[in-house]
């Protein structure tokens, strides 16, 4: 009977540890009540990546294809609410947001997207047509699916700077222009034209140097767009999240 009650003891302990790992995994879904994880979650987690705000609660996230606010006018995460990232990737971002912190109290980065599943890839491919964009012209805006963006393989980023009331910043443009007017190598040409501001620019400015300094690297046709790695890296370090 002892040795029964030893088993039994031994059990639950092992119970215990499996669901703190689990919870841990799962992060604040858990302690919000959410029972059921998103698919698209489940596919990020399975491919170890990370939940940024696990990483930095300070991070603010609002991931733009979860809603309508994006150029495809539909939500096409559904239920996908948080930002994934590799872990490394993660790791910089919060080293990101330690360094804006230090420089500007009042501002926190916020996420626009983050890993992105390569299904979700091939529609904001097709949805570029709707947009008139020349099939020439569609990877300066969307990467190919078929060879993937830096987001299927969990290193890349996009994002921008808020206040303390979590308003972005005056960045000149909203996420996912597409034109001149969202290229960082453009600016100059914009500020001379008077179509940014020199507050818009210092803005963009804000970000990009604690991103850098990260260990980011900028991308020159989107001002929200940071890549962690070239894509011929991410690809044979990671894998592409299906």
């Amino acid at each position: 009977m002892n040795w029964i009650k030893e088993r039994v003891g031994q059990g639950k302990t092992r119970l215990v540890v499996l669901l703190v790992g689990w919870c841990w995994a799962l992060g604040p879904m858990v302690a919000w009540g959410q029972t059921k994880v998103p698919e698209l979650e489940q596919k990020m987690i399975a491919r170890g990546l990370v939940d940024v705000q696990r990483v930095d609660p300070s991070i603010l996230v609002e991931l733009k294809y979860s809603t309508t606010d994006n150029f495809v006018k539909k939500d096409v995460y559904g239920d996908l609410t948080r930002a994934y990232l590799q872990p490394e990737m993660a790791d910089r971002l919060a080293r990101a947001s330690k360094l804006l912190k230090s420089k500007h109290p009042q501002l926190r980065l916020l996420v626009y997207d983050a890993a992105r599943p390569n299904s979700v890839q091939y529609q904001l491919w097709d949805a570029l047509d709707a947009q008139n964009i020349p099939e020439s012209r569609k990877p300066m805006y969307v990467a190919n699916p078929k060879t993937g963006s830096n987001h299927n393989f969990g290193c890349a980023i996009d994002l921008t700077v808020a206040d303390a009331a979590g308003k972005s910043l005056d960045m000149g443009t909203s996420y996912d222009y597409f034109g001149p007017l969202a290229y960082p190598r453009s600016e100059a040409d914009m500020l001379r034209q008077g179509k940014l501001s020199k507050q818009q620019v210092a803005n963009r400015q804000i970000l990009r140097s604690v991103m850098t300094a990260a260990g980011f690297t900028v991308n020159t046709t989107e001002w929200w767009h940071f890549d962690g790695m070239s894509k011929k890296q991410a690809r044979a370090k990671y894998g592409m999240i299906p």
